[in-house]
């Protein structure tokens, strides 16, 4: 019979995971996700969406990564599956949540709106880590990833409108997408072709955004 010991030693670190390169990828795409975040309280939307881009972008890479990959464990392959899980929620839940909250200037009127986007992205991840796809390609409910894509197409009309009708239609949108997250709808899980479709997507939208960052008026 085995002790606590010999049971522990049997395990690997935690950190042991940390230097497979798919989880590699996912981390960097969490640091995104915080740039995102912290971009977002400043009040710096360009540079909060380039974040998220890369979150997107990187969140895509970790699991192509891992499927080309030979030699990775099953236990490797679990934990960089609850990884991925644990960042998502960060990149495509908190995120939307506190650019809503930081646009909204951090009215008590868009914490409902925040929690919406929150509890969508919760029970959705808990859904599909329960149950996963509904086919070989096919989610239930949209993919929180597409808030992120989508986030980041709509607000490169930021500007072009005034900031009370964007705030709105900004808070419009998001509850949109949190109630697909949710919805019992079938959605395709893109893949394959599309990878090269959401990387030249990451890299028109940075040099957008990188722009305005440029020609934004120095303090």
């Amino acid at each position: 019979m085995s002790t606590v010991k010999e049971v522990q030693e049997e395990r690997p670190s935690i950190l042991s995971f940390a230097k497979d390169l798919p989880n590699i990828c996912s981390l960097i795409g969490l640091f995104s996700a915080l740039l995102a975040c912290y971009f977002a309280f400043l009040g710096n939307f360009p540079a909060a969406m380039i974040g998220l881009l890369w979150a997107v972008f990187f969140d895509w890479s970790d699991g192509i990564i891992a499927r080309k990959m030979k030699g990775r464990t099953s236990e490797q392959g679990e934990f960089g599956g609850q990884l991925d899980s644990l960042i998502d929620i960060i990149s495509f839940g908190v995120c939307p949540a506190v650019v809503l909250l930081s646009y909204g200037n951090f009215s008590l009127w868009f914490l409902p709106g925040a929690f919406v986007i929150l509890a969508a992205g919760v029970l959705r991840l808990s859904y599909f880590n329960v149950f996963g796809l509904v086919e070989e390609s096919t989610y239930r409910g949209l993919a929180l990833d597409n808030n992120v894509i989508i986030l980041t197409f709509f607000f490169l009309f930021d500007g072009l409108v005034s900031t009370s009708i964007f705030c709105v239609a900004l808070y419009i949108v998001l509850m949109v997408l949190a109630a697909l997250n949710v919805a019992p709808i079938n959605t395709p899980k893109f893949g394959g072709r599309w990878y090269i479709a959401i990387t030249i997507y990451t890299l028109v939208l940075t040099v957008i955004y990188g722009w305005q960052l440029v020609s934004l008026p120095s303090s």
